[in-house]
């Protein structure tokens, strides 16, 4: 049955995947899977190589771009398997390690929409496989596999450094600890993920350590406390994890928690507290900044083996009776009404025809580009342009990939989002008049100071989804001038906004 439930969950995942037109960051993250940078600004490289891994077998299509998705599931529901059956050999616990992330909307679903915590997953939930590995045998040479999963997880989002604690307190808070502190091992685990990590080391070094400065707003960004974004966070969990599933797998984090730490048990050390430090880390963020929706979806992988492995030691320990059918009640109910829900909400988005969120639904607030897209297209054709501007990285990276290097498309301003990407056909821009498509009031700002253009207003264009008016665009032509790629670094065309906080600051406001 699980079997089953798996592989129909799969082919939902993949019909999504192929029905739905790409969001904004997805089609960004495209756009870098077409370059050769060895990083970026926003993020490091690994959800290119992803993408790359996904349009070489499908193509330049949304199964292709949201290929590496899919299976990234499917890798993180072996793995959680072996981790549960190394430590029950329990059937019926493997079974909920495995159901548990289907039952998830973020990992039923959302897992075939592509980000950096999509590609970042499996290899944190295989530096975690790896030390359990070494807690069964002893074999000092996991450490090196732990390095070196635990460097292609930080090839993917920077935020897996998280687990840091939790591989603090499995190395020191054991009785094993000073065989380990004596062992090459750790100190050479550490060696082999900066090595894997070193092409994001390497191109901050190049430059001016971007990424590190652009991450770390995030981090250290304090716009005063707010009940509001707290309980976005709170239910943010509650709706991408569920819940049910939610109460269940933190109640089985605490139990696991309560029991590694009294017994110096090292794998419930382990396994606890790469899940519950970072949930209190996010939940403090969250009383100054809005938490990302994704940002703490690498570690609930983790809460589910822990959970699946806390409900066999129950009953090895010998706990109560009623204690343990009301787990066992409350682990199969979160996992029938959260398939449940991923189905429904699949259902919604594929197959409904009707808007229940309004300008607020994540999805819809993202689609409708297609309509944009046209009107552009049929302003080249009228002006005889060859090129198409923007002022907005998400407008950029849908019409990059709606046009799908028919025509080149260039962000005239935010330019250190962009070092190390190729010639966008500046043949085709140098000398001829460019289509520039900005969202309303970006065709008023500031920057345009600094943009010595000639603009010829040519209308406007909405974008709706269901019905539902999300955005309206401006259009114009520009003659007169050529953008530079590569303006200096205190050129208001180079700087890049920072993105922490517009949420905090829209509510001030």
């Amino acid at each position: 049955m699980a079997v089953v439930v798996i592989a129909a969950m799969t082919l939902l995942r993949i019909v999504y995947a192929s029905a739905l037109e790409l969001r904004t960051d997805e089609a960004y993250y495209w756009t870098w899977s077409k370059e050769g940078a060895l990083s970026f600004l926003d993020h490091p490289p690994g959800i290119a190589w992803l993408i790359r891994f996904g349009t070489a077998i499908f193509g330049d299509t949304t199964l292709g771009v949201r290929f590496g998705g899919i299976v990234a599931m499917l890798v993180t529901q072996l793995l959680l398997a072996d981790i549960v059956r190394r430590l029950t050999h329990d059937v019926r616990a493997i079974v909920f390690a495995v159901l548990m992330p289907e039952a998830a909307l973020y990992y039923g679903l959302l897992m075939a929409k592509v980000a950096p915590d999509v590609a970042m997953i499996p290899f944190a939930v295989a530096m975690i496989w790896s030390l359990v590995q070494l807690a069964q045998g002893g074999d000092g040479r996991w450490w090196l596999a732990a390095g070196l999963f635990g460097g292609l997880a930080m090839l993917s989002k920077f935020t897996v450094i998280l687990f840091a604690p939790a591989l603090a307190a499995f190395l020191l808070v054991p009785d094993w600890r000073m065989r380990w502190l004596r062992s090459p091992y750790p100190y050479l685990a550490v060696l082999v993920a900066l090595a894997v990590f070193s092409p994001v080391l390497i191109w901050n070094v190049q430059h001016d350590w971007a990424s590190i400065r652009f991450q770390g707003v995030r981090a250290t960004t304090n716009y005063g406390i707010s009940l509001r974004t707290v309980g976005d966070y709170i239910g943010l969990q509650f709706g991408l994890v569920g819940f049910v599933m939610l109460p269940v797998v933190l109640s089985g984090l605490a139990m696991t928690a309560w029991r590694g730490y009294r017994t110096r048990e090292p794998v419930a050390i382990l396994l606890s507290t790469a899940v519950l430090v970072p949930f209190l880390y996010f939940l403090v963020k969250s009383l100054t900044l809005r938490v990302g929706d994704t940002w703490p979806m690498f570690m609930w992988p983790v809460g589910f083996a822990a959970t699946a492995v806390n409900f066999v030691v129950l009953s090895r320990d010998g706990r109560s009776a009623r204690l343990i059918r009301s787990s066992l009640f409350w682990i199969k109910t979160a996992i029938a009404s959260g398939i449940a829900f991923v189905v429904i909400v699949f259902l919604y988005y594929v197959a409904a025809p009707f808007n229940l969120l309004g300008k607020i639904d994540p999805i819809g607030a993202e689609a409708g580009y297609e309509q944009v897209a046209a009107r552009v297209q049929a302003a080249l054709d009228e002006t005889g342009a060859t090129w198409i501007a923007t002022t907005d990285y998400r407008t950029y990276a849908m019409m990059r990939w709606l046009f799908r290097g028919r025509v080149p498309v260039v962000e005239i301003n935010e330019r250190g989002r962009f070092q190390d990407f190729a010639d966008p056909g500046m043949d085709k821009i140098k000398g001829h008049a460019g289509i520039y498509v900005g969202r309303e009031p970006d065709n008023r700002a500031p920057v345009w100071a600094s943009i010595p253009a000639t603009r010829e207003q040519l209308g406007q264009v909405e974008r709706r989804w269901r019905g539902v008016l999300t955005d309206t665009y401006a259009i114009e032509k520009l003659t007169g001038w050529t953008p530079e790629l590569s303006p200096p670094k205190d050129s208001p065309l180079f700087q890049w906004r920072v993105l922490a906080g517009e949420f905090e600051k829209r509510e001030l406001g």
